[in-house]
């Protein structure tokens, strides 16, 4: 579970580095959850850890949608503003600042365009940022599925003793 913890807070720092303010929540909520699951786990409190198994099964599916939202699957599109709540113009942060990744600030075209805003040109990106962001869910997944299976783990062990328990 602290590697799970890890991987968050890293995926928390680059959203927000992109102001993707639905991954954010999303990890906060994550990070809080996975402490949750290690204080249940730590003073023995079984309903804590079932609460974070519950959540575990609820992040496996947002991160398969953040999948299926950056390879466009199923009429998604990784162009929209979905991921800021539709409020800011901001995208991953990995589109400008992936491995290799030349960025270019170009000045804005003088046709009707607002003055505040510059555009951005990227060439030479090593790894293109949709599937960096595909990898950070599918890291995302593979811990979370190993959390939930120790979780399951943990909790058959504190039934088994409360059973014993009660027993003698």
């Amino acid at each position: 579970m602290e590697t799970e913890q890890l991987s968050a807070l890293e995926r928390q720092i680059f959203d927000f580095l992109g102001f993707q303010w639905a991954p954010i929540l999303g990890n906060f909520l994550h990070i809080i959850v996975v402490i949750l699951g290690l204080f249940g786990t730590i003073q023995y409190r079984p309903r804590y850890i079932v609460v974070y198994t519950v959540w575990t099964a609820l992040w496996v599916t947002w991160n398969v949608f953040i999948i299926c939202f950056y390879l466009e699957v199923g009429g998604l599109s990784k162009d929209t503003d979905l991921m800021t709540f539709n409020i800011s113009v901001h995208r991953s942060w990995w589109r400008e600042h992936g491995p290799g990744c030349v960025r270019r600030v170009l000045p804005p075209s003088a046709h009707g365009m607002m003055d505040d805003y510059t555009y951005v040109s990227v060439t030479g990106c090593i790894v293109d940022f949709q599937y960096l962001e595909v990898i950070h869910s599918a890291v995302q997944i593979l811990l979370s599925l190993v959390g939930f299976v120790y979780a399951c783990y943990v909790i058959s062990i504190f039934m088994e003793e409360e059973d014993t328990c009660r027993n003698k």
